[in-house]
């Protein structure tokens, strides 16, 4: 029977921020309790693209984080793969390190295209305190274009050895970006993910995948292996994604777009001559009261 996030339970670990409180998780204890998650259930991971939206994801009680790509570029007043790698590396370690819950680094392709150059790169990923990283099949040296299913597959085996030789313990994310260009091409995405599972994946996520039938097919493809799906479609809920089998639910940049989106239209309403838009916003004392702790 697969259990959701709330029937696993949410986490209550709480970060060290004064003298009495409990220590910081070390980070082996981080990488077993995030690898324990992809052995059963189906859990929501959200994406926090700074430290501050880290720590308000942690308060709120989800069990781990994701960092997002988009979302850190974006609070950088730059475009997504617009961040160089030491930036990303400063970032995700920033993240591992203000909270209590296993941190999940987006990696983007890895900043590099030969394996070796991958792997020599995840090395530096792996030092930073995270719990599990992704490695994506964009080709970012040509807009639009993937590495072909092989070469994708030897990057991904790559960052494998990588990891072994850190900690095995990391959580590798074999990651395929083909159906955000063609969302039917589903067949091709599912084919590559296998590969990837092959190459020595730990979990497989094509962003872009859909339709229940889809989403199925792809869990049935990469088992035994766990299916990461980004939350894109507003009729599934996470209880239709664990009877799907899907074992991790992210949202990428959603929440950044979110904050964005409010910041927008209340700085609209602004020069309209309005205030009114600033009284949703979240007091200050809560948000103190969070950072305090």
């Amino acid at each position: 029977m697969r259990r959701t996030l709330v029937e696993q339970g949410q986490n209550h670990h709480r970060p060290a921020a004064c003298d009495d409180a409990e220590p910081m998780s070390s980070i082996a204890d981080k990488r077993a309790r995030f690898r324990a998650l992809h052995a059963e259930g189906c859990f929501v991971i959200p994406n926090p693209w700074d430290v501050g939206s880290a720590r308000v994801l942690q308060h709120l009680g989800f069990a781990a984080l994701a960092t997002t790509s988009s979302g850190f570029a974006w609070s950088t007043g730059r475009p997504d793969y617009g961040v160089a790698r030491d930036d990303v590396l400063a970032h995700v370690g920033a993240i591992a390190a203000a909270v209590d819950v296993p941190v999940n680094a987006d990696f983007e392709s890895g900043f590099a295209a030969e394996p070796e150059d991958v792997a020599a790169n995840v090395t530096l990923a792996v030092a930073t305190g995270i719990a599990g990283l992704s490695i994506e099949d964009t080709d970012v040296r040509v807009a639009g274009r993937l590495y072909p299913k092989a070469l994708a597959a030897e990057r991904v085996g790559a960052a494998r050895a990588a990891i072994d030789a850190a900690d095995a313990a990391v959580v590798l994310v074999g990651r395929t970006e083909g159906l955000l260009a063609d969302p039917t091409a589903v067949s091709a995405a599912t084919s590559k993910l296998v590969a990837l599972a092959e190459a020595g994946a730990d979990c497989l996520y094509a962003p872009g995948v859909w339709s229940k039938d889809d989403i199925a097919a792809m869990v049935r493809a990469v088992a035994p292996k766990p299916l990461n799906v980004l939350a894109q479609n507003p009729a599934l809920t996470l209880a239709d994604y664990a009877a799907l089998g899907v074992r991790r639910v992210s949202v990428g940049g959603a929440l950044a777009r979110v904050a964005w989106g409010a910041v927008r239209a209340a700085a609209e309403e602004m020069k309209k001559g309005s205030f009114a838009s600033l009284s949703t916003a979240m007091p200050g004392k809560d948000l103190n009261g969070i950072f305090r702790r």
